[in-house]
This record gives structure tokens, sequence and C-alpha cells, in this order.
């Protein structure tokens, strides 16, 4: 098996491509090793002392480590960690048990927003290592949870408002601001 990395805008994540599919749908974000507990690889990974935070798309991991650690040290123990799943595994299993689910009914503003976000916005976040997920929309505020290697980049502010802002404000002229919840 051979895997890839790619740098990332956020120089304390790195994205790692293993050529295969990681999740079949959708992403998975584990900010903390508490949050890993429901899914074996990350919490894996979460044993690599330095690793921070873990996150899947549906072809990459991307890892984001503490500021005291290199990523020199912890790519190969990263790559050892992610050949062996694999060499096990078919792809990431995660146990949904116990997550909440969102059963409110959206508005046709919150639908607008989540369409831009999915076919135009979440696309070229995915090429960089992370996500950017629909939070709420209140008081025209919009509010997105920045993950992976967009929590925490240095580029994210001006990402947020010089990019998915003004693409939503453009297209929806009740969206008056873009910020970012952790």
């Amino acid at each position: 098996m051979f895997i890839q990395t790619e740098e990332t805008p956020n120089p304390a994540t790195l994205k790692f491509l293993p050529g295969r599919t990681v999740l079949e749908s959708g992403t998975a974000d584990f900010p903390t090793k508490e949050s890993a507990e429901r899914c074996l690889l990350a919490k894996t990974l979460f044993t690599i002392n330095g690793i921070a935070g873990v996150f899947f798309g549906s072809d990459f991991i991307t890892l984001t480590k503490q500021d005291q650690y290199d990523w020199l040290v912890l790519k190969p123990k990263v790559l050892g960690f992610i050949m062996d799943y694999f060499l096990h595994h078919e792809k990431v299993e995660i146990n949904q048990e116990n997550v909440p689910s969102s059963r409110e009914e959206d508005t046709e503003i919150v639908k607008e927003i989540k369409e831009i976000l999915d076919g135009r916005i979440r696309p070229a976040v995915a090429m960089d290592g992370g996500d950017i997920v629909f939070n709420r929309f209140e008081d025209g505020i919009v509010y997105l949870e920045l993950q992976g290697s967009c929590s925490g980049c240095p580029s994210s502010t001006a990402t947020l408002k010089t990019g998915i802002e003004n693409m939503l404000k453009h297209y929806i002229p009740e969206v008056q601001e873009v910020r970012a919840v952790n």
C-alpha cells in the first residue's frame, strides 16, 4: 500500500491519501481524543504522541499535530498505523450510537445555503483536507463549523470573509454575515 501525503494551508495539519475509500459518505471530525472513542482508526491515531485532531473525508485522512511536535517525527508513525489499519479493514467504521441527529425542517433560505455550501464550497475545501459544515442561520448570520485542516488554519478567517461570505451574500440577499463556531 502506498500512502501519499499533501501539505495543507494549515501548517499544523497534514493530509494522508491512502489510495482507497476512507468513508463511504460524508465526513467525520474527531477534534479530541475523547471524541474518537466511536472509531477504531481515530482512536488508534490518537495514541501517537503529538496528534491533536483526526478528520476523515471520502478518500483522505487529515491529522492535526500539537505545536511542539514535528511532522518529520510523526509522519512515519502515522503512515505505519494507517497501513496496518487498512491491511485488516476495508474502510473506516464509525459507531453512530448516541450521536444526536437534527430532525428540524430546513427553511428555503437554509436549503439554499446548504446547496451552495455542498455544491461550490465543500469540494474546494476538501481539496485542502478540511470541511465546512452548516451550523445554523439566524438574524442574517450564517454560522459554520470548520473541520479538519480548516480548524485553526491561519487563512480560515480570510476564506470565510472574502470567499464564503461574499458568495453567499451574492446568491442569497438575506445573508448579511458568516461566522465560524467552535
